[in-house]
């Protein structure tokens, strides 16, 4: 058995080619098509977090919005970054949707990938201290937002407060129990998943990581969620760890798919540099009738390794679209595959 959802970059674009086409498009059609999602039984509504960029990009009131509108659903995020976080606010936020989903807040985070702006969270008014990089600077607030969720109290209640406090030192409210046990790491290599593992957080893992051994992508992917696994045993946490992947996969049932995804040259990986020195590896596409998936999809060692299956889906095309995308692996590809 394997949980599967939707994973939505929330793109919009004012063209007459795109069913979204305002930020307000993209954000009301997210709730619809995780509502549709919930019906059809999937398990899982997640979306990108870009800044400066025609994406979704101020997670908390979309997936505080889902939670009202569902009632089983996970929802999440894949990933937000954490070099724009202030993990204080952060907190209260994440707990405020938590509660109003009945705590099924699934929080992935991470140090961020490329940017649309140079240095963006500058202008959010964050610096890496001195000696640290960017990527130090996410894992400072990273600890520090995981320390904040964990609930106990640290602030020194005013003497004259203007309501009366609990005794003791005070925490940000509102307070989620359970939030700290499902955080999220998105990590590229193996060195980040295992620190993840250490730090009690489950791992997603998306369709690039750094090419750290020149093997194909899927083998690579499931060599890190193995360390990842290993890492989790020797810290010894007490819950359990869960593990998602991220694919593209569209069953090709009618002449609407094979027009958008028949004719796909993305079947095998790619490799590119995110930067001078940083070497990427990215999975391939699938798009093939469902038996022909069904060979595919058995043959990645990484699907097999996981517990957790993201669709990522065109969210440009529309929710009724997406709805039949989720749909057609839900029914056709999964119970092949032993998931349903």
């Amino acid at each position: 058995m394997k949980k599967i959802g939707f994973l939505s970059f929330g793109h919009w674009t004012p063209s007459p080619q795109s069913a979204t086409r305002s930020a307000s498009d993209v954000l009301l059609q997210s709730i619809d098509l995780a509502v549709a999602a919930e019906e059809l039984g999937a398990d899982g509504a997640y979306f990108r977090v870009h800044h400066f960029a025609r994406q979704l990009s101020s997670p908390f009131p979309l997936l505080a919005a889902i939670g009202a509108k569902t009632s089983k659903i996970e929802i999440g995020t894949g990933v937000i970054d954490m070099r724009y976080e202030n993990p204080l606010y952060m907190a209260e936020s994440a707990s405020a949707a938590d509660l109003i989903s009945g705590g099924r807040l699934q929080l992935g985070i991470s140090r961020g990938s490329p940017e649309q702006v140079i240095d963006g969270w500058r202008h959010f008014g964050f610096q890496p201290a001195e000696g640290e990089t960017d990527t130090d600077m996410a894992r400072r607030h990273t600890e520090e937002f995981l320390e904040v969720i964990r609930g106990k109290g640290f602030a020194e209640p005013h003497p004259q407060p203007m309501f009366p406090n609990p005794p003791g030192l005070l925490r940000p409210e509102p307070y989620s129990a359970g939030l700290r046990e499902r955080i999220w790491w998105g990590a590229a290599t193996n060195a980040t998943s295992i620190w993840a593992a250490k730090l009690g957080m489950h791992l997603q893992s998306s369709t690039l990581k750094f090419d750290e051994t020149g093997e194909p992508f899927h083998i690579q992917q499931a060599k890190q969620i193995r360390a990842y696994r290993a890492a989790w045993a020797e810290a010894g946490h007490q819950h359990a760890p869960r593990v998602s992947v991220s694919r593209s996969i569209f069953a090709l049932m009618n002449d609407r798919d094979r027009a958008y995804f028949g004719s796909s040259s993305n079947d095998g990986d790619k490799i590119g540099y995110l930067d001078e020195q940083t070497r990427a590896i990215f999975g391939r596409s699938y798009a093939a009738d469902p038996e022909t998936l069904v060979k595919q999809l058995k043959q990645d060692e990484a699907i097999a390794e996981a517990d957790t299956l993201l669709l990522t889906v065109p969210n440009q095309l529309g929710v009724d679209y997406n709805v039949h995308v989720i749909e057609s692996i839900l029914k056709h590809v999964a119970p092949a595959m032993g998931w349903r």
